[in-house]
């Protein structure tokens, strides 16, 4: 039931136009639902009023046929003109009851006989409505009245009419008023979402925009926008211009370091060569470490300042087959696969420069370790759709690592196989290239036995 709640309320927030849809759609529903039940009830006190006018008409006609009777003689009213009071059960009843003895003196032939208990009319001699039921259950309008003779008699007068007549006539009209109002409903919600579709228009152009910003095909939010959403526009492309600046800034201030840096750096080693002798050695040594290092970290420093994260889009497949082909050539020993979909030709948020660094470091590491093949499998992952990934699997047959070293070697200079050749920043720097496009690095276990890298980027 929860499960079921949390999925209704992710439902509704996932578009803003459905919830302001939806609203209108509630509030017309409830709107139109209580104007149909009053106007229902409107119609129905109308009809009851008017069927009340009829039966006191017929009140009002026994009254007379009663009082221009001879004294001491109940004439015989019959049906007053109308069948229905000649009809076993129609519900149209009329009665003559002495107000004295309530001794019932006549009544109509629809009752046949059979006694009708009603309330009596008030002593006043005003008449009044109520409702009533007859013996069969059928429901009654009824109308009554005491009145008083010359003579000094007094007579209670009913007469009553079969007000479930009256049922289909309502409910027709209920039908109709309710059809109506949905037809109604339904319109005004049409209206609604055409009204929501063209006020929310410069968010969907804004969402383009942005889409061009981040796809490279633009570089700041251009256009006007209402000025609702201006402020929005101006402040990102204060933020745009905000991060270019850092950018800026980064590469100016690499450059400053890698010139004060590198140069006294070789200075130092030039002399040291020159002079020789075991401290000498030892100088060399070191400062070629340091040397390594600066670059390294240079490097690491440049990837961050140069790299264009905003608009950076690159082609996966071409990048991955093109590694494939050097690495072929440069470990002829060494076969490797490329695994993707046909046809498929997914397009990264990353630069080329880094996605080819990336994952020639994982194919390179895969070959060295790797016995004979190398698997690259390229796929889509589409399971949120809001942050579709482009996924990069990159497995080698060697011998794999036990799971407790895999966060050891995504540290900087963990080496756990010195034999080979490198340095150790091979899997920390694909980790933090990476992370600076929103991606991440996950080691596993291969299908070919040896370690398995995946690579997750988000999609362009």
């Amino acid at each position: 039931m929860r499960a079921g709640v949390k999925k209704l309320g992710e439902w509704l927030t996932s578009s803003l136009a459905l919830r302001l849809v939806l609203a209108s759609a509630l509030w017309a529903a409830i709107a139109l639902a209580a104007f149909g039940w009053l106007l229902t009830e409107l119609y129905r006190a109308s009809l009851i009023r008017s069927f009340d006018e009829r039966i006191i008409v017929y009140e009002k006609t026994l009254a007379g046929i009663v009082a221009s009777a001879p004294e001491g003689n109940m004439p015989d009213p019959g049906t007053m003109g109308d069948p229905r009071f000649g009809r076993y059960q129609s519900g149209w009843y009329w009665l003559v009851i002495d107000a004295k003895t309530q001794a019932t003196i006549a009544t109509s032939q629809s009752l046949f006989g059979e006694l009708l208990t009603l309330p009596p009319p008030p002593a006043n001699g005003v008449v009044v409505t109520d409702d009533a039921r007859d013996p069969s259950g059928t429901a009654l309008r009824h109308a009554k009245q005491r009145i008083f003779l010359s003579s000094g008699r007094m007579y209670d007068l009913h007469v009553t009419g079969n007000v479930a007549e009256l049922a289909d006539e309502i409910s027709t009209f209920r039908f109709q008023v309710f059809a109506t109002l949905a037809a109604f409903a339904l319109g005004l919600v049409a209206a609604a979402a055409l009204q929501v579709s063209f006020g929310l228009r410069p968010l969907a152009a804004m969402s383009r925009r942005l889409a061009d910003i981040r796809e490279g095909r633009a570089s700041r939010l251009e256009g006007r926008l209402p000025r609702e959403i201006a402020v929005l526009g101006k402040e990102l492309n204060a933020l745009i211009d905000t991060n270019s600046a850092i950018v800026e800034r980064s590469r100016t201030q690499v450059g400053n370091l890698a010139h004060a840096l590198k140069t006294p750096l070789a200075v130092i080693l030039n002399e040291a060569r020159a002079e020789g002798g075991p401290l000498a050695d030892k100088v060399v040594e070191q400062v070629t470490v340091m040397r390594d290092e600066v670059d390294r970290y240079l490097d690491r420093a440049r990837l961050a300042a140069d790299r264009k994260v905003i608009g950076a889009v690159a082609d996966v497949r071409p990048s991955l087959e093109g590694l494939i082909r050097v690495l072929s050539r440069a470990y002829p020993d060494r076969s490797l696969f490329l695994d993707a979909p046909a046809g498929a030709q997914p397009k990264a948020r990353i630069e080329r420069r880094d996605l080819e660094e990336l994952v020639g470091n994982l194919m390179d590491n895969a070959c060295k370790y790797g016995r004979e093949q190398v698997l690259i499998a390229l796929a889509v992952d589409d399971a949120d759709r809001d942050r579709p990934m482009v996924e990069i699997r990159v497995e080698d047959d060697g011998a794999g690592l036990p799971p407790t070293a895999y966060a050891e070697v995504l540290g900087r200079g963990k080496r756990l196989d010195e034999t080979q050749p490198g340095s150790g920043f091979g899997l920390a720097i694909a980790a933090e290239i990476a992370e600076t496009y929103g991606g991440s690095l996950v080691l596993g276990r291969a299908g070919l036995g040896g370690l398995a890298v995946t690579f997750r980027i988000p999609r362009s």
